[in-house]
């Protein structure tokens, strides 16, 4: 269905090579190696360019707030997206010490919104437990939105993309759209999002048990399961994972939202996955089972749960020091030390 492009085996194995030739310990730099590697086979050259970076934050509203899943309401949605806008968020102020632009892009803010880029589909999903998400055509028109980011950000010479999103209530949606995917039950898979009580999370639990029943998704369909219990931010970041595959540019996991979407375009194309790389297990219940089931190891395992890209911002500050001892330390050969085998 979609026409992406070859990964370059041949830049991977180069800069492996290039790794074990640098006077460390073999697999010194740890998941870092091979991620390098992943960026190299991406970008069709061992000597990678990761310079022009940026965030790119998806943000919609969801009408499954309605049932009190979240303890804030959905007026913040339109708030925290403006405030992208003009600098003031969390992924902002990491962002600029990065070197990393933010660029916040509106699929379906339940308000008009000032600064962010309008790609707006819809005012808001409905409201999943008692009716679905959005019509397929409007899934499908999300998740082209997406695709077509990465098409004009690879245009402007982004070489590498972190995932955001901003939506009250999105941790719901991405609970029940992984529930959907992968058979799941709502109570592995919901967590505490943005601060919720116990009381407000067995709440939640049955919202996900609800909406599952009353849909029944498609896991064999992911446009099916979008259009169902999805969200705009969701629908549109699996298009930008499908984008990076699409264009050739890599494509950074951010949290648990993030990492469904990433999922949803795995099941869409499953060869989109070389294009990713994963940067943090966060605080939410499912993230590392759906890791895992994309195959994906993350470096960054510290609670987080920020969202709007912030873990994948802190990958770019890692995958830098990382490629610092990759193009700067001296090999093997020029201090005159014999190479460190591996050992069976």
């Amino acid at each position: 269905m979609y026409k992406v492009k070859k990964i370059d085996g041949a830049a991977a194995n180069a800069a492996r090579e290039r790794w074990d030739s640098i006077a460390k310990p073999l697999n010194g730099m740890g998941v870092f190696e091979e991620m390098i590697a992943g960026i190299a086979a991406v970008q069709g050259t061992a000597d990678i360019d990761i310079k022009k970076r940026c965030v790119l934050v998806m943000c919609a509203d969801n009408g499954v707030v309605a049932e009190g899943v979240s303890q804030t309401d959905a007026r913040v949605t339109r708030i925290v997206t403006e405030n992208f806008a003009s600098g003031k968020s969390c992924v902002c102020a990491m962002a600029r010490h990065a070197g990393a632009d933010v660029i916040a892009v509106d699929v379906g803010v339940d308000a008009d919104v000032r600064g962010a880029i309008d790609r707006k589909i819809s005012r808001g999903t409905g409201n999943i437990r008692r009716e679905r998400a959005m019509s397929v055509s409007d899934a499908r028109r999300a998740v082209d939105t997406g695709i077509e980011c990465v098409k004009e950000l690879s245009s402007r010479g982004y070489k590498i993309i972190v995932t955001g999103e901003m939506g009250i209530g999105n941790t719901t949606t991405a609970a029940a759209v992984v529930c959907a995917l992968t058979g799941a039950d709502a109570r592995s898979a919901a967590g505490r999002g943005a601060g919720l009580s116990s009381e407000g999370l067995e709440r939640k639990i049955r919202v996900i048990d609800d909406a599952l029943k009353l849909h029944r998704p498609d896991k064999n369909d992911v446009t099916d399961v979008l259009s169902k219990v999805g969200g705009y931010d969701i629908a549109a970041l699996a298009g930008v994972f499908l984008g990076g595959a699409i264009y050739g540019v890599t494509i950074i996991i951010d949290g648990f939202i993030s990492a469904a979407a990433a999922l949803c375009a795995y099941r869409m194309c499953p060869e989109c996955r070389d294009f990713m790389i994963a940067s943090h297990i966060s605080g939410e219940k499912a993230s590392a089972a759906v890791l895992k089931e994309l195959g994906k190891s993350a470096p960054i395992n510290a609670n987080m749960r920020v969202g709007e890209g912030t873990g994948g911002v802190m990958l770019l500050a890692c995958l830098d020091s990382a490629l610092a001892v990759y193009e700067e330390m001296a090999t093997f050969e020029e201090i005159n030390v014999e190479r460190y085998k591996e050992l069976k």
